[in-house]
């Protein structure tokens, strides 16, 4: 009986790794196929738990006005994770939650501890971050839109009597700490994102492994200088088979 219950508690364990980190190649070519990035998109790996990854949608036209290709197109800076004396004003941190990923789901959680980082480093100069699923901007905004073809987003005076929807602080769903996983505990860097972005990949826990809902319409991001872009989230899925190594089309301005 020993035995018995030593092999369930093996089998439970490497399922619950295996559905954590569904996001770092575990299983990934199992249930979908890669995208190789057509020519003009943006291809992110945002598959680190430990990482933002930004681009400077501004930079990025400045480069096809000149007809240049920008050497680097995104810039990628580690989520601060050592401890410091006090909060901040914003409480930036690590706050770590435990979620019943065998019961209700990640929706069901419960806050354990947390305690003080420096805020996230980032460039001088950025108007959108990703890291996995996540998503933020700079002072921006977004909305969904019901359009599936980029090139059918219209001027940007279309939107403008739309509420867009703006970052808001969250200390829950970017995954951060791993290593007290197997008991459905993570880490979680507090930080703004934008929800409203984050619609185009949504993980659902369970099922066991995670599904993934790959959203594939245009968002539309007002950037803080007033200025517009669409971008839509083309595939996931990445050259080596990995999920959250994002393709991202964009179009900007409209």
């Amino acid at each position: 009986m020993t035995n018995v219950i030593r092999k369930i508690k093996t089998v439970v364990g490497c399922g619950l790794l295996a559905m954590l980190t569904a996001c770092n190649g575990i299983l990934d070519d199992i249930y979908d196929e890669p995208a190789t990035p057509a020519a003009g998109d943006i291809y992110i790996d945002a598959s680190d738990w430990t990482q933002w990854h930004y681009i400077d949608l501004h930079a990025l036209k400045e480069a096809t006005d000149k007809g240049e290709k920008p050497e680097q197109v995104y810039t990628t800076y580690d989520i601060p994770l050592e401890k410091t004396d006090s909060y901040d004003e914003d409480k930036t941190g690590i706050y770590t939650y435990w979620y019943d990923v065998f019961g209700e789901g990640i929706s069901n959680n419960k806050f354990r501890e947390s305690y003080p980082t420096i805020r996230q480093p980032e460039p001088k100069r950025w108007d959108l971050a990703f890291h996995r699923n996540n998503v933020r901007t700079n002072g921006g905004a977004a909305i969904e839109t019901s359009i599936t073809d980029i090139s059918k987003v219209g001027s940007h005076s279309v939107f403008s009597t739309i509420d867009f929807v703006c970052d808001t602080w969250n200390q829950t769903d970017v995954w951060t700490v791993q290593d007290r996983m197997l008991q459905g505990i993570v880490g979680n860097q507090r930080i703004k994102i934008n929800t409203e972005l984050g619609k185009w990949l949504r993980l659902d826990i369970p099922p066991m492994p995670p599904a993934f809902t790959h959203n594939s319409n245009v968002f539309v991001v007002r950037l803080a200088d007033g200025t517009y872009a669409a971008i839509r989230l083309k595939n996931y899925i990445g050259t080596t088979n990995r999920k959250c190594q994002l393709t991202i089309e964009y179009k900007y301005p409209i």
